[in-house]
């Protein structure tokens, strides 16, 4: 099987969207449609046809360009069942443990409530790469608008369960406010330091600081790290369970 092509371009203030091109059947993904114009100049950059979109919640940086992009291509909508709030242009609705064919692969749908009540992640397992939406963010996680902490913390759970070498692209350029909270909560962690460090060049020189990977989060990301020790230690949360100091770090980074 042939290795698909990744395409990564901004939107809005700090959105990005992402093409998947299989080169074997020539079929084209798009994750969400926050700005069909957007989309379609990555499209005609690339030189690639839209063939399918997969949408991952309902909030309008995520779908406000929907209805233009499909009718403009023609392309076949995947999107979570209806929460809160129904998102017009779905074709197919999937959930937990679905799955449908893109290319020569399968794509998995994980659903990874706490952002919202419906956000749903796209695994190309075979490809080893996830798109996280606005689960799991480089260095951070979405913030809480209509689930609960323990729905988080077991979405990041489900997403940390996937092998370190996973690349994860996600919805937000976030990486830097994320790694300076990252570190009032975990400033010892050298890996974490020389993160920090890196991604500070990085906007610097305003270059991308996705995609990152599942281990690399696994090793700096406060939120994928309630049972560390000194997290713990510095939260005053020694005895108390992961979902619980999970939440307090999401608590103080709302506030940070």
């Amino acid at each position: 099987m042939a290795a698909f092509q990744f395409h990564q371009f901004s939107y809005n203030a700090d959105n990005y969207g992402v093409l998947i091109h299989d080169p074997t059947t020539g079929q084209t993904a798009c994750v969400d449609a926050g700005d069909a114009a957007a989309y379609e100049a990555a499209l005609a950059e690339k030189g690639w046809s839209l063939t399918q979109i997969w949408i991952t919640h309902h909030h309008a940086d995520h779908t406000a360009g929907l209805m233009k992009l499909k009718e403009g291509s023609g392309a076949k909508v995947y999107g979570p069942t209806p929460t809160r709030s129904p998102i017009a242009g779905i074709d197919e609705q999937v959930k937990e443990g679905d799955s449908f064919s893109f290319g020569g692969s399968e794509v998995q749908v994980l659903e990874t409530p706490g952002h919202t009540l419906d956000m749903l992640n796209f695994y190309l397992a075979d490809q080893g790469v996830v798109f996280t939406g606005d689960t799991l963010f480089a260095l951070g996680c979405g913030r809480l608008f209509e689930g609960s902490p323990a729905q988080m913390w077991s979405s990041i759970c489900k997403l940390m369960a996937l092998p370190d070498e996973t690349i994860v692209y996600c919805s937000h350029e976030y990486t830097e406010a994320n790694a300076d909270f990252a570190l009032s909560v975990d400033p010892d962690n050298a890996a974490l330091v020389q993160r920090a460090s890196e991604v500070k060049d990085l906007r610097a020189a305003n270059q991308p600081t996705i995609p990152t990977n599942i281990g690399l989060e696994r090793a700096t990301n406060p939120f994928a790290r309630p049972q560390d020790k000194a997290i713990r230690s510095r939260l005053g949360m020694q005895g108390a369970t992961d979902e619980d100091v999970f939440a307090e770090i999401r608590k103080l980074k709302d506030n940070f």
